[in-house]
């Protein structure tokens, strides 16, 4: 299995939108592909609370069952649509995937 986990930090506005509905926007995009990649065993995404000035804004804990479902999820249309979005949309992202 392997975890694949990404935090983002988004830009207080973009595409007309404020950050807290660009976050809701994110989740429901990236939670609807769940059913979309076989191997995806596991999605989840949080919107933080936490306002310090560390925290992040958003985070996807994804769990697939191995690198070839990580790689056809990471290349699938709607998943490349989500990464041309969030160009306008994040100032930041980090990365982890481990087994």
């Amino acid at each position: 299995m392997i975890k694949h986990i990404v935090l983002w930090r988004l830009n207080e506005t973009a595409n007309g939108k404020t950050k807290d509905e660009n976050a809701l926007e994110l989740k429901r995009m990236l939670e609807a592909m769940k059913d979309k990649v076989k191997g995806i065993i596991k999605i989840e995404v949080g919107i933080n609370s936490d306002k310090s000035p560390d925290a992040c804004d958003i985070v996807l804990y994804s769990e697939f069952e191995n690198e070839e479902a990580l790689y056809n999820y990471q290349v699938h249309p709607d998943h490349e649509a989500i990464k041309v979005w969030l160009k306008d949309v994040r100032s930041e992202r980090r990365v982890v995937d481990y087994t």
